[in-house]
């Protein structure tokens, strides 16, 4: 069985991480999204509230698991079972920070490998920081989120926003 793993903070899941994972759930026995600790970003939602966002989001891909680690991805990976780390890429600017994660992860774990999987074009411009961004405006989010998702973003731009924040 050939295990992949799609990692990521997902804070929140936008409309194109459902896409590379829906993606790479085809072509993979089993895809396991793994929401990351970043110890470099301050995350809107908890750990626990972006696994839960994102089980409602797959819920009805049934070769997709969800997980959370706090440890080194290669480790995790390997005690996962998983010989692949799925990465999406929007940009060419993407594509050496992710290509030095990958030589980092193989030398820590030699039978990991990475693919990359190019955005389809409607998500190039997308990303959680570009979304939280536009939380603070009165637009439609359809074209950026899951629509499961779109009543927990927006309640808790809200309550960001009664604090002072606007973003």
């Amino acid at each position: 069985m050939k295990i992949a793993i799609y990692p990521g903070s997902f804070d929140p899941i936008t409309s194109g991480h459902l896409n590379i994972i829906q993606r790479a759930a085809n072509i993979f026995d089993r895809l396991i999204v793994c929401v990351m600790v970043n110890h470099a970003k301050s995350p809107m939602f908890t750990r626990e509230e972006r696994v839960d966002m994102i089980k409602r989001v797959v819920g009805d891909i049934p070769n997709v698991e969800v997980d959370s680690s706090d440890e080194l991805l290669a480790e995790y990976a390997k005690r996962k079972g998983s010989c692949v780390i799925i990465k999406g890429l929007r940009a060419g600017s993407d594509f050496e920070n992710e290509f030095q994660m990958a030589l980092i992860n193989r030398k820590i774990n030699p039978t990991l490998d990475t693919m990359f999987l190019s955005s389809e074009h409607q998500y190039m411009y997308l990303s959680s920081s570009t979304v939280k961004e536009l939380g603070g405006y009165d637009v439609d989010l359809s074209d950026f989120l899951p629509e499961q998702i779109i009543p927990d973003f927006k309640q808790r731009v809200a309550v960001k926003n009664q604090g002072g924040n606007r973003k």
